[in-house]
Parts: structure tokens; C-alpha cells; sequence
């Protein structure tokens, strides 16, 4: 077998949050009653940003935060078997969802990887708002979801760490 050291660091890492593990016996509920959407952008912390600790939420990252039918395949699992009770659907600001042409990602993507990317799509946001609010409809009217499910569409500002309600 033939082993590379891409990962050594993390492995490390691992290794020193694995020495002092204290969730052995954690039961996979939402202990806050929490799921979010939100975007896969690594200046998001979405447990700290509201003030939670792992344990307490059911996250689902994607590029744009973009409530997609693998999101609300989540959602529902969430509301039904993991104590979800609160739903919250986050974009950010500064997204390059949300910034960029789907021409403009396929070109960076294309010029990257050396090879034609006019094939993928990249599913981008023209209008950040609008496209919260289809999101919040989404969960919101969603058969599977209960009406008591409390659902909320907010912004997060990247620059300023706050949160913006906007639905």
C-alpha cells in the first residue's frame, strides 16, 4: 500500500480531539431542537454563529446554502427523528454563488482544472434575496414538515459575523 502524508496533520490533529472524546454516548438528537442550511464557506462556524455546541444542531452545507432536495431530505429526517424543531436557511454575504455568472465558474473552474468544465453546473444565485425566500417556501410548504416548524431565512454577514433576519 502505498501511503502519502497529505493527511499526517489531521491525522495528528484527530488523534489529540479523539484523546479527550466525551461524546461516546451522544444520541444524535438536535439537542437545541436546531437545523440549519448554510453555505459550505469555510469563514462560516454555523454551531458558534448562534451560540450552540455540537450536539445541539443538524447542519447541511452546500455551495449558496441552497435549500436542495437532498437539504430538505435533511430537514424532514431532522423535524421526524432527530428533535427538530427550528429551522433556520443561512446564505452569506460575499458568496461566490451569488457573485459570479454561471459563465464566470465555469471559466475559473475550466482555467483550474485544465480541462472544459462548460458541462457542470453550478447551480448559481442571480438574486440572493429572492432565492432565500423560494428556500423559506420551500421548508416551509413542504408536506413532510409541519406547520408548528418554526422556519427562518437570514444573511449572514461574513465581515461582521452577524446574522440579518430576512424571512
Amino acid at each position: 500500500m502505498n501511503e502519502d502524508h497529505d493527511f499526517d496533520d489531521l491525522l495528528a490533529a484527530n488523534r489529540g480531539y479523539a484523546a479527550s472524546f466525551t461524546m461516546q454516548e451522544f444520541d444524535g438528537v438536535a439537542h437545541a431542537g436546531v437545523a440549519m442550511v448554510t453555505c459550505m464557506d469555510s469563514r462560516i462556524d454555523p454551531l458558534r454563529l448562534i451560540g450552540l455546541e455540537p450536539g445541539d444542531a443538524k447542519i447541511f452545507r452546500n455551495p449558496g446554502g441552497r435549500v436542495t432536495e437532498a437539504a430538505l431530505e435533511a430537514i424532514v429526517l431532522g423535524v421526524h427523528l432527530l428533535g427538530v424543531n427550528r429551522v433556520l436557511v443561512i446564505p452569506h454575504t460575499r458568496c461566490a454563488v451569488a457573485s459570479s455568472t454561471e459563465a464566470e465558474l465555469r471559466d475559473r473552474v475550466s482555467k483550474s482544472a485544465g480541462v472544459d468544465a462548460t458541462w457542470q453546473v453550478f447551480h448559481v444565485v442571480e438574486n440572493q434575496e429572492a432565492a432565500l425566500r423560494e428556500d423559506v417556501r420551500k421548508v416551509r410548504t413542504h408536506p413532510l414538515i409541519p406547520e408548528h416548524i418554526a422556519v427562518g431565512g437570514f444573511i449572514y454577514d461574513v465581515d461582521t459575523g452577524l446574522l440579518d433576519r430576512r424571512v
